[in-house]
Order: C-alpha cells, then sequence, then structure tokens
C-alpha cells in the first residue's frame, strides 16, 4: 500500500474543542432562560402608578362661605385682639463696676388695655419678679410701662403707658355672675411668645377657688378648657360677643402646659379691684382686725369654725368685745371661735373670706361666736386692712 505524499492535518484535541461548544451554549442557555423568568415577574408584578409632579386641584367649599360659628370668631379675634398687649418685667441693675444701669428681663406674660387713658391690667405675677415693665401694642410699637397698683390677692395689677389714645382700643366689660357651663369662651394671648395667639373652649367649671400668689384664696374663679400656656397670663378670656368676662391666671398641668384646665380671674372681681388700684395703688380690703389660727390646726384640735388667736388693739374686733386666745392657769384656752357670719357657716377660714371679700369697709356684719359651748351673736363694723 502506497502512501501519501501530503499527509492530512487532524485536530491534536478534538474532545477539548467539543467540550467548549458545550459551555458556550449552556451559558446562552441560562442567559434566555433568565430573560424568560425576569419578563415573567415584570409581567405579574403590580404596575406602581405613575406619579404625578403637577398641583392638586383646588376643592371648592360646597358653598364657598366660612360657617356662622367660624365666621363669629374670626370677627371677634380681629376686632378684640387690638386690645391684647405683650408685656416684659424688667428689673434694674446697677454694675457695681462701672456703676452701668441694665434692664434684665424677669418675664413675660400678657395683659389688656384698660382704657383709653393707657392704663393696662394684668396678673400681678407676670410683674411680681421686676420693679417696672415693656409693653408691646397689637402694632409693635413698644412703650415703657409704670407699676400703678398691684393687689396680690387677686392676681391682678396695673400699668399705665404714655401711648396715644388712637392706639388704645379697650375691652367691653362683661359680667361674669351670668355666666354659665357650656358658654364659649375666647383666650387671646402671647404664649411661648407667639404674639396674638386666639384658642378657642368653653366655661368648663364657676365658682372654683385657686390660691394666689400671696396664699389666699381667690374665689369664684372661672374653669376653661381652652388651651391657656405659658405667656397667656395676664390675658383676657372673652366670651362669644368680645366681652371681658376673666383674666387667664393659671393652668392645672403637671407638666407646666396646657392639659385642658384652665383659670381665671372673673371680671366682676377685676372691675371691682381695678378701680381701687388706679385710685389708691391698692386694694382697700374690709376686715374685722383678727389673727386667725390655720385651719390645720383647727382641725387637729376638732374645731369647726375659725379660732381667733388675738385681736388688733383698737380694731374693730378689739371694740366689738371679741377675745382671742388667753393664757390659763393650765395652758393655753381657745377663746372666741367664729361658726357664722351674715348667717353662712364657717367651718373654715375661705369660709369667712369669701364673705368678707362682698363687703366694703364700714359695712355691718353679724357674727356667731362660740366660746366654751355657748353661742353669742354680735355686730362688727368692718375696718380697712393695712
Amino acid at each position: 500500500m502506497s502512501q501519501s505524499l501530503y499527509p492530512v492535518s487532524r485536530d491534536p484535541y478534538p474532545q477539548y474543542r467539543e467540550s467548549g461548544m458545550t459551555k458556550v451554549l449552556a451559558v446562552l442557555l441560562l442567559i434566555v432562560a433568565g430573560a424568560l423568568v425576569f419578563t415573567v415577574i415584570q409581567t405579574r408584578r403590580p404596575q406602581t402608578p405613575s406619579v404625578s409632579l403637577e398641583p392638586r386641584p383646588v376643592s371648592q367649599r360646597p358653598d364657598d362661605k366660612l360657617g356662622a360659628d367660624e365666621a363669629a370668631t374670626i370677627e371677634v379675634f380681629k376686632k378684640f385682639s387690638r386690645a391684647v398687649v405683650h408685656i416684659t418685667s424688667l428689673e434694674t441693675h446697677r454694675d457695681r463696676m462701672t456703676l452701668d444701669v441694665s434692664e434684665i428681663p424677669q418675664g413675660t406674660g400678657s395683659g389688656f388695655v384698660w382704657d383709653q387713658e393707657g392704663h393696662i391690667v394684668t396678673n400681678f405675677h407676670v410683674v411680681q419678679l421686676g420693679d417696672r415693665a415693656s409693653v408691646t401694642l397689637n402694632d409693635g410699637s413698644t412703650y415703657p410701662a409704670k407699676i400703678v397698683g398691684t393687689a396680690p390677692d387677686k392676681d391682678i395689677a396695673v400699668l399705665h403707658i404714655d401711648a396715644p389714645p388712637q392706639k388704645l382700643v379697650p375691652l367691653p366689660v362683661g359680667k361674669s355672675a351670668q355666666l354659665e357651663v357650656g358658654q364659649k369662651v375666647l383666650a387671646i394671648g402671647n404664649p411661648f411668645g407667639l404674639d396674638q395667639t386666639l384658642t378657642t373652649g368653653v366655661i368648663s367649671g364657676l365658682g372654683r377657688e385657686i390660691k394666689s400668689v400671696s396664699g389666699r384664696a381667690i374665689f369664684d374663679v372661672i374653669q376653661t378648657d381652652a388651651s391657656i400656656n405659658p405667656g397667656n397670663s395676664g390675658g383676657p378670656l372673652l366670651d362669644s360677643a368680645g366681652r371681658l368676662i376673666g383674666i387667664n391666671t393659671a393652668i392645672y398641668s403637671p407638666s407646666g402646659a396646657n392639659a385642658g384646665i384652665g383659670f381665671a380671674v372673673p371680671v366682676d372681681t377685676v372691675n371691682a379691684i381695678v378701680p381701687q388700684l388706679l385710685k389708691y395703688g391698692k386694694i382697700t380690703r374690709p376686715g374685722l382686725g383678727i389673727n386667725i389660727l390655720s385651719d390645720q390646726i383647727a382641725a387637729q384640735q376638732k374645731i369647726e369654725g375659725v379660732v381667733i388667736l388675738g385681736v388688733t388693739p383698737g380694731g374693730a374686733a378689739d371694740r366689738a368685745g371679741i377675745a382671742g386666745v388667753k393664757q390659763g392657769a393650765g395652758g393655753w384656752e381657745i377663746g372666741d371661735v367664729i361658726v357664722k357670719i351674715d348667717g353662712t357657716e364657717v367651718k373654715k377660714s375661705s369660709d369667712l373670706f369669701r364673705v368678707l371679700d362682698a363687703h366694703k369697709v364700714g359695712d355691718e356684719v353679724g357674727l356667731v361666736l362660740e366660746n366654751q359651748g355657748k353661742q353669742r351673736t354680735i355686730k362688727v363694723t368692718l375696718q380697712a386692712l393695712p
């Protein structure tokens, strides 16, 4: 057999070439399968709606008008918010080295215009820590204020500013004795330094009693759920007609912020106190001229009534023959105890003060006194207390 002069060239690695082709085909199949799976998933996935980048259409009110109650509230605020002011209490300090005088802010609160002569009414505790104040009116103008008079027992103070009468808008005065639980009320003030803030609510209770900064009770206080926060103190509480019915004075809250229970000094008290402060710089309180035992000690001794410790020499009680505690052979002996005044039972000091607050200096009151188990009735003409 003859051999070819031109031998045929053969692939020395045929098995490797077949293996490479197989890998390529496998990769192509995987890509196709992945594409099919992705397509199926995308087809079954919920389609996300396209997001509109245009402003939404404005929805009109059905009648295109405010409700009657809303319109009335807005009208009251527009008309009477001009009477509400912002008060900053200031204290004068003199530098010992340079002798420079500076005014240090001691606190802020609200107030309202009482008359066009420039008198401003607020809470006593708003200006308590300062010796002067500044008042900012609704239009932003600020005036130095002089403290005309204070009544710590009622948490009321009167300031005076020299402002043009046309800038001063006094509030109309209502009558708190005619109020009813459930009436709508509006509180205007400057809580947390935010000027001209309005909150609304209702009268939640009447005839409440709170302690003033002097520790003496303020009677017939108005309770409201209108938000009263720090800075609202001294601002007006108005009825739905915009009449002044109280001065926002306190809140009941563990945190110090509004908790839905606010209190206001009733306008009947304000209207009786402010004229005295304008005239005398202080209130002339009627009294009996007595010193009394604390309610706590009287309760510990199981005594009902107001125990008289002593009387002011030459005072109303002294002239009426009232006797206080005296030293006996066996120790101190209880003297007269007031158990009634003008027919009203007296079980604690607040019962006595409530009746006295309704009187003025020179009025005559009837007292029922108990001493050593025996009672007697006397008349006492009330004196002015210092």
